[in-house]
């Protein structure tokens, strides 16, 4: 892995994980130090960082992580609504494998597992890799790199707002509904109900933001 790439998937963790707090300016050489690499490569991390979003970049002296507000998730969820139904919707005509089906099966059952030990972030990771296999499965490289990119932007709220948020008992039933038309290859049914079970979960985070006044997440 190249210095560059190291520092961008650093960085970025660091980001996504609310290590480097949002509002708050980082100097070149702060970050520098941090990493313990050169000026050339981390400057290569932060353009490829300010593309996705992330940060801005102020030439010659840092970057600032973006913050993100209600009317931004609000963007950010109809953004990733609108391409992981059209992922659905691909997948149910072309129908899936026994073993890609039994794949998103087993993120139900780590979800429901995880419930019952009151382990949200275990919960979470779950049902994020119901929606990755999702996009997986359909098949087209740049709707997945796309999704994922806003997923970025979403990570920061959706788990520094995991503990306010009521107990998501619903999502398990509503990936099995899903997956049950994605077998009986009816893409009507399943983007149908994947797309209200991802507008209920935007308008929850959204409004969790808005009642906490959460203004830069």
């Amino acid at each position: 892995m190249s210095l560059s790439q190291r520092a961008y998937e650093e960085l970025r963790e660091k980001i996504l994980n609310n290590e480097l707090k949002p509002g708050r300016f980082f100097l070149e050489k702060e970050l520098a130090e941090l990493l313990g690499i050169s000026r050339t490569p981390l400057k290569e991390a932060l353009v490829k960082l300010e593309n996705e979003g992330l940060i801005k970049v102020q030439p010659r002296h840092g970057m600032q992580v973006l913050p993100l507000s209600a009317d931004d998730m609000q963007e950010v969820y109809q953004i990733i609504t609108a391409l992981e139904c059209e992922a659905v919707s691909v997948i149910a005509n072309k129908g899936l494998q026994d073993e890609e089906i039994g794949q998103l099966e087993q993120t139900g059952i780590a979800m429901a597992e995880a419930l019952e030990r009151d382990d949200l972030e275990a919960w979470a990771k779950a049902d994020e890799d119901f929606h990755r296999l999702l996009l997986a499965f359909c098949g087209n490289a740049r709707l997945k790199q796309t999704v994922l990119n806003y997923w970025d932007l979403a990570h920061r709220a959706r788990y520094f707002t995991l503990q306010l948020r009521d107990k998501p008992v619903n999502s398990t039933l509503d990936h099995q509904q899903v997956i049950e038309a994605i077998k009986h290859k009816d893409p009507q049914k399943a983007v149908s109900i994947h797309r209200q079970h991802r507008v209920n979960g935007g308008a929850s985070l959204v409004r969790i933001i808005r009642q906490y006044r959460l203004d830069h997440l």
